[in-house]
């Protein structure tokens, strides 16, 4: 627990301050400019105080500390905190890690275009996020029509096909993988394609423009053709833009709407002048928190990632760290960006407008909860009517068994709450006990395992506080008569036969009860069965993800080890650098020879046994 005397020890200068539960999980990471009058500010009368802040300070165990050389170098220390801990009480986009972005494998030698919802740090490019997956997929489908882009998934740097696909011959593609284009020339379309994404057309068009006229110079008359139609394409959606700004300048706007539920923060992407995109995120804080501090929260997650920063953002309120902020801006863009918040022209109505449109949307975000609320409140009435269940089932707990042949068995365990998915709650098992295939037994492996586990946490904490110590109003197991009798046992094993159980076999949708003998069978319409039907195959997806991953490293493991006179360290060396066997198989003799410690005699014996080996 903190003491006065903790607080006392605090020093003066600038840092990043970490809050601890006592389980010594970091809960809330912050910056200040004092760490002393920061951290103190936290423990003065509750009544001051956000029930957020509230909730935070009552959980708070242990408090560290890392002092900081200026309030920026604290700003940049808790971003990096933030993204790596992810604490439970800062201020969060609401499902960010859910976004789509749009990446660019620049580290290709022939870099692909495609949307994706994982972040990684290998050299490629993000652009996003958005908001409206349907939209950004509309525009990679007309970035397409323009640019022959490649839509295979090859691994073009140890690959070359015989013959091209059919959309080479449509025109659709430049066939990389037959040689049909260089490297650089094949780069250069897209680094045209980045200008597009970043919105900034009006060079594209240039870039465009002198090409054609090259290409015209030069007689290449058909290559010239392409590039005029792919210009007019582009012509045609800049005239379709909004002009929003009398300065063809660079500039985002933020707007923010707040309720008593949470916020909105509405973006407008403003390029050369035009109005090119715009989205709006979702927070879980509302108007018990300083739209400034949500706005603060924002700008570190939105431009952490960002791939084009631009010269401007405009803000419809002052920052505390409105100089760090623009600074740290400035360090991400590679050059100086602005923050302005401001008070007359053309700009403030720029602003109102993101405002406006933030109000908008605030308000049919809240009508679509209440829509949606209200069927799950029907789904989960419906479903305790129908298996006469004794209190609403607000927590479902759905299993089920993927192997083969009794190799590589797991277990999933998906969470329901309220009606929704919880995936924090999600677990999975490696089945350790049973030999062969014998779903029964893997079945009840993994619940004696779940339900020890959750009553050792209960014994230990009278909170039932713990990743298994919440026990479902409803335990839903994927199978039938017999699946559901495996799971019986267990529970009367271990003394919890009052928890629900029912069995969801998937052929007829028939749901198996304890003491009843024939199947209930739900109208294929019923709220009640699709919401069964949702935790069932949720929990079918999460346990064959987990086999197929098993599945696939000991695949790998396999082929590795059967390579005769090559050691533990060279395998691995393989399978870092090529990334996978398939790559492997494809390389070329020249391809291994570039790795450290393999000569040309090695490379040689080690492309035939690969060969023996398909």
């Amino acid at each position: 627990m903190v003491t006065v005397e903790d607080l006392k020890l605090l020093p003066e200068q600038p840092g990043v301050y970490l809050m601890k539960n006592r389980d010594g999980k970091i809960i809330y990471v912050g910056k200040a400019i004092s760490l002393k009058s920061r951290v103190r500010s936290y423990f003065q009368a509750a009544r001051n105080l956000s029930p957020r802040i509230q909730l935070m300070v009552s959980q708070i165990e242990k408090i560290e500390f890392i002092v900081a050389a200026s309030e920026y170098e604290a700003l940049v220390l808790e971003c990096n905190l933030i993204k790596e801990e992810r604490p439970k009480y800062n201020i969060r986009l609401r499902d960010d890690k859910q976004y789509p972005w749009v990446k660019v494998a620049w580290q290709q030698a022939y870099p692909e275009i495609y949307l994706t919802r994982s972040l990684k740090r290998d050299g490629s490019k993000y652009y996003g996020p958005y908001t409206n997956g349907a939209a950004i997929r509309e525009t990679l489908k007309l970035l397409r029509q323009i640019f022959p882009l490649r839509s295979c998934r090859r691994d073009l740097e140890h690959e070359r096909i015989a013959r091209p696909c059919l959309n080479f011959h449509i025109k659709r593609c430049l066939a990389p993988c037959n040689g049909g284009i260089s490297k650089v020339d094949y780069r250069e379309m897209i680094q045209q394609i980045c200008l597009f994404l970043e919105g900034r057309q009006t060079e594209l068009r240039e870039q465009l423009q002198v090409e054609m006229q090259v290409a015209a110079t030069n007689f290449e008359y058909e290559r010239a053709a392409q590039l005029r139609d792919r210009l007019r394409d582009i012509e045609k959606i800049m005239e379709k833009q909004k002009v929003v700004s009398a300065t063809e300048e660079d500039l985002d706007i933020l707007g923010i709407a707040q309720d008593e539920r949470g916020s909105v923060v509405q973006v407008f992407q403003v390029r050369q002048g035009k109005l090119i995109g715009r989205e709006y995120f979702l927070v879980n804080e509302g108007n018990e928190t300083a739209s400034g501090e949500i706005l603060e929260a924002f700008l570190m997650q939105y431009y952490d990632q960002a791939a084009f920063i631009p010269g401007e953002i405009l803000l419809p309120t002052e920052l505390t760290s409105m100089e760090t902020m623009a600074q740290w801006l400035s360090g991400q863009k590679g050059s100086t960006a602005h923050l302005k918040q401001p008070q007359r022209g053309e700009k403030v109505q720029l602003i109102k407008m993101a405002v406006e449109n933030a109000q908008i949307l605030l308000k049919q975000e809240r009508t679509r909860e209440d829509q949606e609320a209200e069927l799950v409140q029907e789904s989960l009435t419906s479903l305790q009517q129908e298996l006469k269940l004794p209190k609403l089932p607000l927590r479902i707990e759905g299993f089920d068994i993927s192997n083969t042949q009794g190799q590589e068995a797991v277990a999933s365990m998906v969470v329901f709450e309220g009606g929704k998915p919880n995936g924090s709650e999600y677990r999975r098992f490696k089945i350790r006990t049973v030999i062969g295939p014998n779903d029964f037994a893997m079945m009840q492996e993994a619940l004696r395992r779940r339900f020890n586990k959750g009553l050792a946490e209960r014994a230990e904490s009278e909170m039932e506080q713990g990743k298994f110590a919440k026990f479902p109003d409803l335990l839903l197991i994927d199978g039938g008569k017999g699946q559901l009798s495996s799971a019986l046992a267990v529970l009367t094993e271990l003394g919890l036969s009052e928890i629900p159980v029912i069995g969801l076999a998937k052929q007829e949708e028939e749901i198996y009860l304890p003491e009843r003998d024939e199947a209930l069978i739900l109208e294929r319409r019923s709220s009640a069965l699709r919401l069964l039907q949702r935790v069932r195959d949720e929990a079918h997806r999460f346990a064959i993800t987990y086999h197929k991953s098993l599945r696939d490293k000991n695949t790998v493991k396999s082929v590795l080890d059967d390579l005769k006179g090559i050691g533990p360290k060279r395998k691995q060396l393989l399978l870092k650098h090529f990334g996978s066997v398939k790559k492997i198989r494809a390389a070329t003799i020249e391809d291994f020879l570039q790795l450290p410690g393999i000569n040309e005699k090695m490379a040689q014996r080690i492309k035939e046994q690969l060969d023996d080996l398909r």
